[in-house]
């Protein structure tokens, strides 16, 4: 009988060494597969004026829509800058952001798609989260052909819950965030135009919107030809 409890208390520890190897594997390969879904961006730079610090006078002088961009990938650095501009944090220990928003909602949410995928960043942690791995230029284009051949479309994307279910307080936002983004792409000699053409169904479902977030506005975003 000794022999026989000492054989089950054996097998037990055995099992419960396994579980836990086979927990510990599960937890690693868990982290491994969210640290890929998520990127973290480098902080802005500016140092001349080709990346960013020309005046405000000249970007409202030079800002222009255009339609056409070179193949030329944006880099983490280039998206970085953008992004901030765009709505990210530029009073961290108020959790306040660049463009104004009513009531301070800070109802606009930013995804980036390019062909490796659709992301959504994330202000507070200055970082993109991977939301699909699929290509949603061409949705993002819709019947504007030349849209698609931007390598980064910046979809804006209003909670409209956060204002009160006013989508005109969403719309106008989105419109503050817009200009933010001509402005920059203008002082970083980048191409870019604001519009409101989107295949917008086949984003929600693609972007796992939640029925109060709406695609308000698009900026196909890329280096001058």
């Amino acid at each position: 009988m000794i022999i026989l409890n000492f054989a089950k208390l054996i097998y037990i520890m055995y099992m419960n060494k396994r579980f836990l190897i086979i927990s510990l594997l599960c937890l690693i390969s868990s982290a491994a597969i969210n640290a890929q879904d998520v990127k973290q961006l480098p902080r802005p730079e500016w140092n001349n004026s080709s990346d960013g610090s020309m005046t405000l006078v000249d970007a409202l002088t030079f800002r222009r829509s255009e339609r056409e961009f070179a193949a030329t990938p944006l880099t983490d650095g280039e998206l970085s800058k953008i992004l901030w501009a765009a709505c990210g944090l530029n009073r961290p220990a108020e959790g306040r952001i660049t463009a104004p928003s009513a009531i301070n909602a800070q109802d606009i949410t930013v995804y980036v798609c390019r062909e490796d995928g659709a992301w959504r960043y994330d202000a507070q942690n200055h970082q993109l989260v991977k939301i699909t791995g699929k290509d949603l230029r061409k949705a993002v284009a819709s019947r504007q052909d030349f849209a698609a051949k931007a390598p980064v479309s910046l979809v804006l994307v209003s909670d409209i819950s956060k204002v009160r279910n006013h989508s005109e307080l969403g719309a106008m936002d989105a419109g503050y965030v817009s200009e933010n983004i001509c402005l920059i792409c203008t002082a970083m000699n980048l191409a870019t135009v604001p519009r409101a053409t989107m295949d917008s169904e086949t984003l929600r479902k693609e972007l796992g919107l939640t029925t109060s977030q709406v695609p308000m506005l698009n900026h196909p975003v890329g280096h001058r030809p």
